[in-house]
């Protein structure tokens, strides 16, 4: 129940010929504080809700639980969500023995490209794409809890 993942912005859409897979996610906020958030999201036709920690202060690692639901429970729970839902398709890419989900944002994020890597531990050796651009893990303004009411439009 332990996340650690690290957060790149992405130069090129080369990825998207490396992709083997690629699913919309629709997700909101319940609860966006800063020592936890609760996210429902809708990724194709299945719902989840989930609950991450605050991150330690490097940004690495935090807390996250996340179960399944149906999608009628998860669009029921979107309209209740805070103001501010992300709207994005995530491209899965296979970079040395790690998955690497890259999100496409739209709507008040478009123009945003940010992907993530979940690893087994802090010191792991992660292989970067050519596509990696400057690292921005621990930056929360990169959070989608931020993006919801921050979003990447309004950023100067």
């Amino acid at each position: 129940m332990i996340e650690i993942e690290r957060k790149f912005l992405v130069t090129s859409k080369a990825f998207i010929e490396e992709s083997f897979t690629s699913f919309r996610i629709i997700q909101g906020f319940l609860n966006t504080d800063k020592e936890r958030t609760v996210r429902v999201r809708l990724k194709d036709q299945v719902g989840f809700l989930t609950v991450k920690g605050q991150s330690t202060n490097d940004g690495l690692t935090r807390f996250e639980w996340e179960t399944s639901i149906s999608k009628s429970e998860a669009e029921a729970l979107l309209k209740i969500c805070e103001k501010g839902i992300i709207d994005k398709i995530r491209y899965e890419v296979k970079s040395g023995s790690h998955v690497v989900e890259i999100d496409v944002f739209f709507g008040e994020n478009e123009g945003l490209i940010v992907a993530e890597v979940e690893l087994e531990n802090e010191d792991e050796i992660l292989v970067k794409p050519s596509w990696f651009g400057k690292e921005v893990t621990g930056d929360i303004k990169y959070y989608n809890s931020q993006l919801s009411k921050q979003p990447y439009k309004t950023w100067d």
